[in-house]
């Protein structure tokens, strides 16, 4: 990926280096204080070049700390051969120059975190007497025990008598956490995503990236996600709802940041219905743009029996383009609500029923591959493609649009595709791009586009494409027998939920490149092995299928029973 900054690309470290997390962590600091020195303070940018100038094991050790849960470490833990020097010289820098805080306060629950249960046991056994407790406790209740006895934090010297497991805090952690954000562009991955992996296993896009292309604008954005990001941590440690509203900071008008924060008031309206808080979950799904918000705000009025507001609201909303998932949820919720209020319910699109046919196969094994197997002959080759061939064709024709570089998508060099794929927006923010692709598909354009893509690009990372399936064959006899009418309305279908819609397709296609309709050249084929049934994603693929006169069937297999002598 390349920027507007005079930087060399970054490289991936190799896992032979013993010391490869290293070199991982190099660059995510070095592309952080490069790329956004103008979201950190002077002494966040001071304190990153401080960290270079560690010597190889005190940057090494650092790195294991910051990849470590929690702030606090046992020295007597630390065991890394790899690094250059002994572990206790590294320290030892790491204290000199600030980044270590010795002998610090912890708490109780620190200190049960950090310590065994056998260490523990001798230094409260004369408490848990005088409580009149055995001191043979399990660890979860003899501390559920002396929280009460011991609310203050103390070092470990006071908690355990002696210092013979001298304990360190480590600084700047919030630094790391932030550094961490302006890299992954979120804080659900961990630092083991990146530095202990092996990013060199695959090739990446080279996307243009610049200030204007950045999900944070200013430095406030970033504190507005780490907020965001703390209520969400909240909510999932159980912290009443109501508690975690109020800090939810105001609508943004960064884009980005607004999805973030449709997908937190998301879940504080799950949790507030979970906790009996019926009238903040209404508020805050209603503040909600997440696509799932308002059907969960429906069901929520009709189960509190506010019918007449929840049709209100379900009328409006069935005018409105919806994802089929969304249509038929909303379908199920207003022909019961039609009932409450007294008002016909509006018609639903009858699902059609698929096509099906039978085989009785000799054997059991793989049935798609045995149906596969049953099926191909050299004038109609059957192929077994799933989710790859769609979804392929798609990538390889907007695969510019994809790696363009809009604010929010994209915040390192190692992206396999967009950040956000499969957020609400990323159709809108790209329609303009998208239709310039699509209107290909009305000339013999989009065939020279899709190979020119499939040979110049191949092997780079792409979430549509999967190489190993798409080869130059199967891709040569889709274009021929696919047409593009077809591709049209079904990479409009994949667009109108990318979340849901990538997933669903029939396991096999049926090439048939002699048929002189070229509506009839193909057809796809949903295998079901005994006992198997369709899911509700596939049965809206077919149903799709019906619509637009493109060939389906499902194919029931059936094992052939043993014959056995007289």
């Amino acid at each position: 990926m390349t920027d507007s900054h005079p930087q060399a690309r970054p490289q991936t470290a190799d896992l032979a280096d013993p010391l490869y997390y290293l070199a991982n962590m190099e660059t995510v600091v070095t592309w952080v204080a490069g790329h956004h020195a103008d979201l950190l303070t002077q002494d966040e940018c001071d304190r990153l070049a401080a960290f270079g100038n560690l010597s190889v094991s005190a940057r090494a050790l650092l790195t294991r700390m910051v990849m470590r849960t929690g702030e606090l470490f046992r020295l007597d833990k630390f065991k890394y051969p790899e690094l250059p020097d002994s572990e206790a010289r590294a320290l030892m820098e790491l204290g000199t120059r600030g980044w270590l805080e010795d002998n610090p306060e912890l708490t109780l629950d620190d200190l049960f975190r950090l310590f065994t249960l056998a260490e523990l046991r001798p230094a409260f056994a004369a408490t848990l007497k005088s409580l009149g407790h055995p001191s043979g406790l399990p660890k979860g209740r003899m501390k559920a025990l002396l929280a009460g006895e011991f609310p203050d934090p103390r070092p470990v010297s006071k908690w355990l008598g002696h210092d013979r497991h001298p304990v360190v805090r480590l600084r700047y952690m919030a630094l790391f956490d932030r550094v961490r954000l302006m890299f992954f562009g979120n804080l659900r991955q961990s630092w083991s995503d990146f530095v202990l992996v092996e990013l060199g296993y695959q090739q990446y896009e080279t996307v243009p990236l610049s200030p204007r292309s950045r999900a944070f604008h200013d430095r406030g954005d970033v504190d507005c996600y780490l907020v965001m990001h703390q209520c969400r941590e909240q909510l999932d440690a159980g912290v009443a709802a109501p508690d975690v509203w109020g800090q939810v900071p105001d609508p943004a008008d960064n884009a980005w940041l607004a999805s973030r924060r449709d997908r937190l008031l998301l879940e504080l309206g799950r949790q507030a219905e979970r906790q009996g808080e019926p009238e903040l979950a209404l508020e805050a799904l209603a503040g909600s743009h997440h696509r799932e918000a308002r059907l969960k705000q429906l069901r929520l009025l009709e189960r509190m029996k506010r019918f007449d507001e929840a049709w209100a609201i379900a009328r409006n909303w069935h005018d409105q383009d919806l994802s089929d998932a969304e249509a038929q949820g909303l379908g199920r919720l207003l022909k019961r609500l039609s009932k409450k209020v007294g008002e016909p319910a509006p018609p639903l699109d009858d699902t059609p029923v698929p096509e099906t046919f039978t085989l009785i196969l000799p054997e059991p094994g793989p049935v798609e591959w045995l149906v596969q197997q049953h099926l191909t002959t050299d004038e109609c080759p059957v192929v077994y493609v799933e989710n790859t061939l769609i979804n392929g064709l798609f990538g390889l024709l907007c695969w510019e649009v994809i790696f363009t570089p809009m604010p929010g998508a994209f915040f390192h060099p190692f992206h396999v595709g967009p950040a956000d794929l499969t957020r609400e927006d990323f159709v809108s923010r790209r329609r303009d791009l998208l239709e310039a692709c699509f209107r290909q598909l009305d000339t013999d354009a989009y065939r020279d586009t899709i190979l020119t893509t499939w040979r110049r690009k191949q092997g780079l990372a792409n979430p549509f494409v999967h190489w190993q399936v798409l080869s130059g064959p199967l891709l040569e006899m889709a274009l021929h027998c696919i047409p593009p009418v077809h591709l049209k309305v079904l990479f409009r279908r994949l667009l109108a939920n990318l979340k849901e819609h990538r997933s669903g397709f029939p396991d096999l296609i049926r090439f048939v490149p002699d048929h002189p309709e070229p509506a009839q050249r193909y057809e796809m084929i949903e295998v079901k092995g005994p006992g198997d049934r369709l899911q509700d994603h596939q049965r809206r693929w077919l149903a799709f299928f019906d619509r637009q006169g493109i060939a389906a069937r499902v194919c029931h297999v059936r094992w052939q029973e043993p014959e056995f002598g007289p």
